[in-house]
């Protein structure tokens, strides 16, 4: 029974008989009558040739397969870059094969060895991992996308090999562990809060302290601490504990800054060995048990009320002096105590409704107010 084949400009036929590729048919119209043969028509607009009999072609007929088809055995430490038109469009698995058109327009296919270089070019590494091309993310490449206030570690099988620049990076994993941190190198806070300290006084306090600090050298800092956070949270502890139990509770009252200014120094010179430089330290509280608050209450309104006794006798005293001054002088100057006598009259005068006077001028001058000076004789 005769059976009609047609093949389209975009198609190839694959001839097969007794399962086995002898030709590819271009486009046309055929007719098939041997019931031996079959004809697989297959889309070449898609690059990549998957049929089941195309490994058997390229060993049994080389000639044609090498005609045909474009192959591509990649290694194990080998990835390839598909190109159709200019455009990376897949990603090729190390330890693989491949089989492509060969007459696919535009198709280049670049063979990338990784033992030498892990790293993907950087316009290839924006493209793969924005588009997120087929094949490439999932077990290819490990992206990294480092912002600006930070500093990328690389490590590679457990090794920390180098640091990354603010920017989209990406490598190949191709049989190996590819991992990136991202250490912020902005300043950061940190509070130590609800401190128990005892004073060299033997006084319970409880203080809180906030600390401002930076990374200045990642790769110092990730080498030589586990968790620099935690480690830095356990070192102001300590160092406040000490600086505290060497002050009494006077002492530290008395002047904030000098523990605030011990703790910075103490901190800054060993915090410099792990690549961290502190900003900033400060005592935000220091709150006193409630027994203590009220003793020191006392003592505080006790203090007060001598000093405003010491201010009261001391203004006594020079308003004593004063009007000693002042006797002096009206003693000396009986036209000055004739112009106080004045004075006194005018006060008089203010508080009372109705003043009688006899005796004239002289009168009102002499006899409205008298001053009786006894003798000491």
């Amino acid at each position: 029974m005769m059976k009609r084949v047609v093949i389209a400009q975009y198609e190839r036929g694959l001839y097969i008989k007794n399962r086995s590729i002898e030709r590819v048919l271009m486009p046309g119209v055929y007719w098939n009558i041997d019931p031996r043969v079959t004809v697989a028509v297959l889309d070449t607009r898609v690059a990549q040739v998957t049929h089941q009999y195309v490994e058997s072609m390229l060993a049994e007929n080389k000639e044609l397969a090498d005609e045909v088809f474009q192959v591509v055995d990649l290694a194990e430490y080998e990835i390839g870059l598909v190109r159709e038109r200019g455009n990376i469009t897949r990603v090729l698995s190390a330890a693989a094969h491949y089989v492509f058109w060969a007459h696919y327009p535009e198709l280049d296919i670049e063979v990338v060895d990784t033992r030498e270089n892990y790293r993907v070019a950087k316009e290839v590494a924006q493209i793969v991992t924005r588009r997120n091309v087929e094949g490439a993310l999932a077990s290819l490449i490990t992206p990294a996308e480092v912002s600006t206030h930070d500093v990328g570690l690389l490590w590679v099988d457990g090794e920390l090999v180098d640091t990354l620049a603010p920017g989209v990076h990406a490598f190949w994993k191709c049989n190996r562990s590819v991992k990136v941190e991202h250490v912020d190198t902005r300043v950061q806070n940190i509070d130590v809060s609800g401190q128990e300290i005892l004073t060299r006084d033997r006084v319970s306090l409880r203080i809180n302290l906030s600390a401002t600090y930076r990374v200045v050298d990642a790769v110092k800092v990730r080498l030589e601490l586990n968790d620099y956070q935690d480690y830095l949270y356990r070192r102001l502890q300590f160092v406040l504990r000490e600086a505290v139990g060497t002050r009494t509770l006077d002492d530290l009252l008395a002047d904030k800054s000098a523990l605030n200014t011990q703790v910075f120094s103490t901190m800054k010179q060993h915090l410099a060995n792990y690549g961290v430089q502190v900003e900033t330290v400060g005592v935000k509280d220091i709150i006193l048990p409630g027994e203590m608050k009220d003793i020191l209450n006392q003592v505080v309104a006790t203090e007060k009320a001598a000093q405003a006794n010491v201010i009261r006798r001391r203004e006594e005293t020079a308003a004593t002096r004063s009007l000693l001054n002042t006797a002096k002088l009206m003693d000396e100057h009986p036209t000055l105590m004739r112009l106080k006598e004045l004075e006194a009259l005018e006060k008089v005068t203010e508080k009372v409704d109705r003043l009688t006077v006899f005796g004239g001028l002289d009168g009102l001058l002499q006899d409205t107010v008298k001053l009786q000076l006894q003798s000491d004789r």
